[in-house]
């Protein structure tokens, strides 16, 4: 349903973004509010595959921030996701601050493949069907360089 509009888009990368909440209150809103859009607010579609980064990357992304990143292959193609060795997330036990979510379907809901932070980057991520669903959150405190993906299809 997404690609309708498009109807010769073999592929997309959709990059959705929502605000936010903060944990000090709202003193920063005001002032990010208007980046936050442009940081993680784009939608590309590239059929040979793509790269997409955590905000600001390689310097640290900033604070209160979750992006959705959506990669949709054609039609009896999977996905492989590649993580730059150049990778720094908040470490925290089970990933429970800043982390990357990385699920095996086109929605929130879908199978978790993994859960990932810290300083090493995540392995190589294949999709069983045509679509990957990825979250990028980040808290209120201790930010880090973040993220660099690669993805592709294969058949």
């Amino acid at each position: 349903a997404l690609a309708k509009p498009f109807p010769k888009v073999v592929a997309s990368l959709i990059i959705f973004h929502l605000s936010g909440a903060t944990k000090k209150g709202t003193e920063k809103q005001t002032t990010s509010e208007t980046q936050k859009s442009v940081q993680c607010g784009t939608w590309t579609k590239h059929a040979e595959g793509g790269i997409f980064t955590s905000p600001n990357y390689p310097s640290k992304y900033p604070p209160d921030r979750e992006c959705i990143y959506i990669i949709e292959a054609a039609p009896r193609q999977c996905i492989e996701l590649y993580f730059d060795e150049k990778y720094s997330i908040e470490p925290s036990w089970e990933c429970k601050f800043d982390h990357i979510e990385v699920r095996d379907g086109p929605f929130g809901f879908s199978p978790i493949i993994g859960r990932f932070c810290g300083q090493q980057n995540p392995p190589v991520i294949k999709s069983s069907g045509r679509f990957l669903w990825i979250k990028f959150f980040a808290d209120g405190e201790l930010e880090s360089m973040g993220f660099s993906a690669r993805y592709n299809f294969t058949p």
